[in-house]
């Protein structure tokens, strides 16, 4: 199933992966391990190393294979997020309140192994394989609209992305052509009131009542507003107010975030969300400011390159690992990275009870099932030979 090089690569992503789990960094904060694969890929070999972000690393192999080349970029994500690890495991993490509870740490590892794969079979690449290791997915705006900027995907022909998720089995490879992903978007509502004496609500404008109001109301948006077919969801995740148990506070914040496919819908939330919030916070006498925060947009599979990312999976590991899904609700900055370019975006199997590996992302018992980094590698590189192998077989045939 595996080639003989990519299955010597085994220890090397585990032991990467397990380095990274053990020093995670937040998102703009990955100093470390910004600076660690920069000297990995310096020990790999890669021809060029690109700092374009503080804290992003951008690897350059171009190949030696005779013919007409190309150019596709790789990008993996490497920032870890602001949790406590609660896992009995000897490479826990080492920074207290900053855990790899979403793969990125697999991510960067298998796109280390890709690199070298790379840097020791150039004969194999016609063109430039452009690997992107990505920081700040996990916080808007996000490191990839950075990345953008500062002009990495220049001349880029296809980018391609993978996210381990534990909502697979271990070694399934879940896709979907067209939109995968929701737009993501968040907002702030601040209910202003007048506080006072508990035990004189009469004299006060109750911003708490106000906004435990304007909570429930919110959820009339996505059951009265969307239409039952199209998936939509608005979550309030934090709720600020009052300072003593007997005192009416003046404020009460709302922070939440919304999930939507397709522009109207997002933009229809984003009105209703506006005028329920002022209009609930005037029928009890108070204000509401409300601050919306566009985010990632939407992901959108390049038909074509689905197709050939399809067919190169069912060479390589066979029908039964593949799984064809839906839509799904996470936010993905990979967005930004297919503006003005095609692209893919594949979801790779974790879950394996046995070993524990299945519970949620953003859990601090989440956990790894690292047999998986294998069969990531291994795509990655079989994509880069199919689509680098001189022929412009994919490119001409879809022009």
């Amino acid at each position: 199933m595996f080639d003989p090089e990519v299955a010597a690569m085994e220890s090397d992503l585990i032991t990467w992966r397990r380095h990274l789990h053990q020093n995670p960094e937040v998102s703009f904060e990955e100093i470390n391990t910004t600076r660690w694969l920069e000297q990995m890929l310096r020990a790999i070999g890669v021809d060029e190393i690109i700092r374009p972000t503080n804290t992003g690393v951008v690897a350059r192999v171009f190949g030696t294979k005779a013919g007409n080349s190309a150019i596709v970029a790789f990008r993996a994500d490497i920032d870890a997020l602001p949790l406590r690890e609660e896992n009995d495991l000897p490479y826990c993490s080492r920074n207290e309140g900053v855990m790899h509870a979403c793969g990125h740490d697999g991510h960067a590892s298998m796109l280390l192994a890709l690199a070298k794969l790379l840097c020791e079979h150039r004969e194999s690449i016609c063109g430039e394989a452009r690997l992107i290791f990505q920081h700040a997915e996990e916080l808007p705006p996000g490191g990839a609209i950075e990345m953008v900027h500062a002009g990495v995907l220049e001349n880029v022909e296809a980018v391609f992305g993978l996210h381990l998720s534990s909502g697979f089995d271990t070694g399934v490879f879940a896709s979907k052509r067209g939109v995968l992903t929701s737009n993501v978007d968040r907002f702030t509502v601040k209910v202003a009131g007048r506080g006072g004496h508990c035990a004189f609500p009469e004299q006060c404008a109750d911003p708490l009542l106000a906004a435990s109001e304007i909570v429930l109301a919110l959820q009339s948006i996505v059951s009265r507003r969307v239409a039952a077919t199209e998936p939509a969801v608005v979550s309030v995740c934090e709720f600020h107010a009052g300072t003593a148990y007997n005192i009416i506070p003046s404020e009460a914040i709302l922070n939440a975030s919304t999930r939507s496919f397709g522009e109207q819908t997002r933009r229809m939330i984003e009105r209703e969300v506006k005028n329920i919030s002022r209009s609930v916070a005037e029928a009890h006498g108070c204000t509401a400011e409300v601050d919306w925060q566009e985010g990632y947009p939407s992901v959108v599979n390049d038909p074509r390159l689905t197709a050939e990312a399809e067919r190169v999976i069912a060479a390589r590991f066979g029908e039964k690992r593949m799984q064809t899904i839906g839509v799904i609700m996470p936010g993905e900055d990979f967005s930004y990275l297919l503006e003005g370019r095609p692209g893919f975006f594949v979801e790779l199997g974790t879950r394996n009870a046995a070993l524990k590996t299945d519970a949620p992302h953003h859990n601090p018992h989440y956990r790894m099932d690292e047999s998986a980094l294998l069969s990531g590698a291994q795509y990655e590189y079989d994509i880069a030979r199919a689509l680098l192998d001189g022929t412009r077989r994919f490119w001409e045939a879809h022009a």
